[in-house]
């Protein structure tokens, strides 16, 4: 399926970290946080609550490390998070 999925999928690195995210994050963070956009390799996560967005902020370089691991290159230059994601159906 995944294959499948890779085919169709619009290739942007906003795309493919959204393809790798809960591999690289891990499932608890999956469920509390999601990359919603991208601009110059920046990619914007929203976050279910400020207080999931500042712990995550404090990981984002180990967070950063996984993602280019599982992409395979280090297109993600930073990771930026926002408490936004009732607005991105996390809810809360």
């Amino acid at each position: 399926m995944r294959d499948a999925l890779a085919g169709t999928a619009p290739k942007t690195l906003l795309a493919s970290v959204q393809a790798v995210w809960a591999e690289a994050c891990g499932a608890a963070i999956d469920a509390e946080a999601q990359p919603v956009a991208e601009r110059d390799g920046t990619i914007t996560v929203a976050c279910r609550s400020a207080t999931w967005a500042a712990e995550l902020d404090l990981m984002q370089e180990e967070l950063r490390e996984r993602l280019d691991a599982a992409l395979g290159d280090d297109r993600v230059r930073a990771l930026r998070f926002t408490a936004d994601g009732a607005r991105h159906g996390l809810g809360s």
